[in-house]
């Protein structure tokens, strides 16, 4: 028989799988903590003798929480351009740390993230629970209660609006940070033409979320050298989602973060934070602003 210490014991180890699993589902740091901790409840409740593979089922458990969850936050929505968006995670320059990494194997940058949230709930599920972590149709299938080609058809038209969309960046991250440096010394000096350098033809800029989007280098470098800010305004290096990134810092004060997706020595997407509440939630105390 197994002991609530030995059950816990047990539950810590799936603890950064499950963690992982609810930050894809949900774009939330603390929703997935939420989620994990029901996980730990239904378990905790459960005939836990009765639980052949219990990373399986406490994945599929935890799932289903991150879809009722997901199920409930849209239908909150009374403005429907008001879309959630994904909290980023931050990181020191030099690297991430190790309890978050994995929270961000599969290179799950912001840029994912936004796509998944465009996804419905029962595609989003069958996408990550597949694809990302390679559970099988036949199990996803009761979760979003659809039969089993119908979870695979979920997954097949999501993972097709995330290879539409999503591109993988270089892996090389100081040849990430080189690219994103040169961008914002031309922003800083107003050189138009060397902005636009450095800048993909088809470049998109996600401002807070998967609705407000600017296309096109001239768009974008213009409005780079518009918000470049006075001498009082920093740039601080950190890595956003395991890929280099800003935080632009006015009079000591965050306004804006920014995660730039390089691709081939080019940006080919920046995704943007610019919103006053969600930057004032971010954890920054690693940076000593």
């Amino acid at each position: 028989m197994t002991t609530p210490d030995q059950l816990a014991a047990r539950f810590e180890e799936h603890r950064p799988h499950l963690r992982a699993v609810a930050y894809r589902m949900l774009g939330s740091l603390a929703e997935a903590e939420d989620a994990v901790q029901e996980g730990w409840l239904r378990l905790s409740r459960a005939d836990a003798g009765e639980v052949g593979n219990l990373g399986g089922w406490l994945t599929t458990v935890v799932g289903r929480v991150c879809l009722d969850m997901l199920r409930s936050r849209k239908s909150r929505r009374e403005d429907p351009f008001g879309d959630f968006a994904p909290e980023p995670i931050l990181s020191r320059p030099g690297g991430v740390d190790p309890e978050q990494e994995a929270l961000l194997t599969d290179s799950v940058g912001l840029a994912l993230l936004v796509v998944l949230e465009t996804l419905s709930p029962a595609e989003r599920l069958a996408f990550v629970l597949h694809d990302m972590f390679g559970l099988s149709f036949e199990a996803i299938a009761p979760i979003v209660d659809r039969s089993t080609a119908a979870a695979r058809q979920l997954a097949s038209r999501a993972r097709r609006r995330v290879q539409e969309t999503v591109v993988t960046p270089d892996p090389d991250l100081a040849r990430q940070r080189e690219v994103v440096d040169a961008f914002l010394a031309a922003a800083r000096g107003g050189d138009f033409e060397a902005l636009v350098s450095v800048l993909d033809p088809g470049i998109v800029m996600r401002i807070d979320g998967p609705i407000a989007a600017l296309v096109g280098p001239e768009t974008i470098a213009s409005r780079a050298i518009m918000f470049a800010g006075g001498p009082d305004r920093v740039a601080v290096p950190l890595l956003v989602n395991g890929v280099a990134g800003m935080l632009s810092v006015d009079d000591g004060k965050p306004f804006t973060l920014m995660a730039y997706t390089v691709v081939d020595g080019k940006v080919v997407a920046i995704d943007a934070i610019s919103d006053p509440a969600r930057l004032a939630a971010l954890d920054l105390a690693f940076l000593d602003l």
